[in-house]
C-alpha cells in the first residue's frame, strides 16, 4: 500500500512515497524542492506526481503554518494551501494536512538513538508530555499528551507569542526590534532571521565591529548561515556574541515551553539550526537558559533535552499520520 508525504517548509518542500507492506515506512522515492522558486504547493505535488506515475491510498502533508478547516496560509510564503484542492489533483476522498511541528512530534516515536543527541539526561516520564521548539526559517513548536495508549500530537503557533527579555541587554533588543516590527515575537529572535536581528543589533545598536569578510559572505549567500559558520569557526567576535545570545534566548523558549506544556517527557529540539550548532549548544548558555525559571528550576533540570539530528522527522511523521488514516 503507497502513501503520500510531505514536509513543506517556507525554504524546501519534500515530497516522498512510502509502502507500508508489513506495518512499517519503507521510502520508494523521494524529492526535494525550493518553496520560493514555486507558485504554489499543489503546482510542487502535480509536478512530482506526474514524474513517479504512482498511485497514493493516502496522503498528508506537514507545513509551516496554522491548519484552519483544512486551509493553511503560510506566514513564510505567499501560499494559500487547500487540501481540497490537494484531494482533487491526488483523486483522493480526503487528503490531511498537518502543522510541521505536529508532524514532527508524530515522527519522534520512529527515531532511534543515532538520531538524537542528548544536552540533558533528566529522569524522563514515558507516559509524560513532550515537546518540540524547532528554530529555522520560523520557530515551530507543538506537543504530544499521552492519552493512555500514546502521544497524541497537538499543534501550536507558540513561536509567534511574544518575546520577553530576562535583562537589560534583551530589552534593548527588544526595543531595537520594535521599532522596526511593532510587536515583536519570540520568533524574532530566535530562528534563522533571528540571527540576522541579532546581528544588526549588536552591529548597530551596541557598536560592535563588523567582519568585512562575513559581511560579504552574508552578502552573498545565507546570512544566517554564514553568521553560525564565522562564530563556530571563531572567525568573528561579532557573530561570536550572535551565537551565544541566540543560544541562550532558544535554551530560554526551551524552558518557557517546557514550563507551559509541564514537558516531563522530554523536550525536542528541531529544525535546521540546532544540528548545525550542536557544539555551542552543549555548552553552558543553552541549559543555563532553559534552567534558569525561578523556583521553578528544579523542575526544568529534571526535564530530558534532546537535539533531533534526523531532517526527515517531520516528513516520517506526515507518513505515520498518512499510515494510521487508513488501518
Amino acid at each position: 500500500m503507497l502513501i503520500l508525504a510531505g514536509d513543506i517548509g517556507g525554504t524546501s518542500t519534500r515530497l516522498a512515497y512510502f509502502d507500508t507492506a508489513g506495518g512499517a515506512l519503507r521510502s520508494v522515492v523521494e524529492k526535494n524542492f525550493s518553496s520560493r522558486e514555486s507558485g504554489s504547493l499543489e503546482e510542487i505535488v502535480s509536478r512530482f506526481t506526474a514524474e513517479q506515475d504512482l498511485v497514493a491510498e493516502s496522503a498528508c502533508f506537514g507545513i509551516a503554518g496554522p491548519v484552519r478547516n483544512g486551509r493553511v496560509r503560510t506566514p513564510n510564503l505567499p501560499w494559500n494551501v487547500d487540501s481540497a484542492m490537494l484531494s482533487g489533483i491526488l483523486g483522493l476522498p480526503s487528503v490531511r494536512l498537518l502543522n510541521d511541528l505536529e508532524a514532527n512530534a508524530y515522527g519522534i516515536d520512529l527515531l532511534g538513538p543515532d538520531d538524537l543527541v542528548v544536552l540533558n539526561q533528566g529522569v524522563p516520564d514515558p507516559t509524560g508530555t513532550i515537546a518540540v521548539v524547532s528554530a529555522g526559517t520560523g520557530l515551530g513548536e507543538a506537543l504530544a499528551y499521552w492519552d493512555g495508549t500514546a502521544h497524541r500530537p497537538l499543534s501550536s503557533e507558540g513561536g509567534h507569542a511574544d518575546f520577553a527579555p530576562r535583562n537589560e541587554l534583551e530589552t534593548e533588543l527588544l526595543l531595537f526590534l520594535r521599532a522596526e516590527h511593532g510587536r515583536v515575537s519570540t520568533e524574532r529572535v530566535v530562528s534563522g532571521p533571528g540571527l540576522c536581528n541579532i546581528y544588526r543589533f549588536l552591529r548597530d545598536a551596541r557598536h560592535l565591529p563588523e567582519t568585512p569578510a562575513v559581511a560579504e559572505a552574508m552578502r552573498q549567500g545565507d546570512p544566517a548561515a554564514a553568521i553560525s559558520r564565522a562564530a563556530l569557526a571563531g572567525e568573528c567576535p561579532l557573530c561570536s556574541q550572535v551565537l551565544d545570545l541566540f543560544v541562550s534566548l532558544y535554551g530560554a523558549e526551551a524552558g518557557n515551553v517546557a514550563l507551559r506544556t509541564l514537558a516531563t517527557g522530554g523536550i525536542y529540539l528541531g529544525g535546521g539550526i540546532a544540528p548545525k550548532i550542536i557544539e555551542r549548544l552543549k555548552g553552558p548558555g543553552f541549559m543555563m537558559g532553559f534552567c534558569t525559571k525561578g523556583r521553578l528550576s528544579p523542575l526544568l533540570e529534571n526535564i530530558p533535552v534532546r537535539v533531533i539530528l534526523n531532517d526527515r522527522t517531520a516528513l516520517l511523521g506526515a507518513a505515520r499520520c498518512a499510515a494510521l488514516a487508513i488501518r
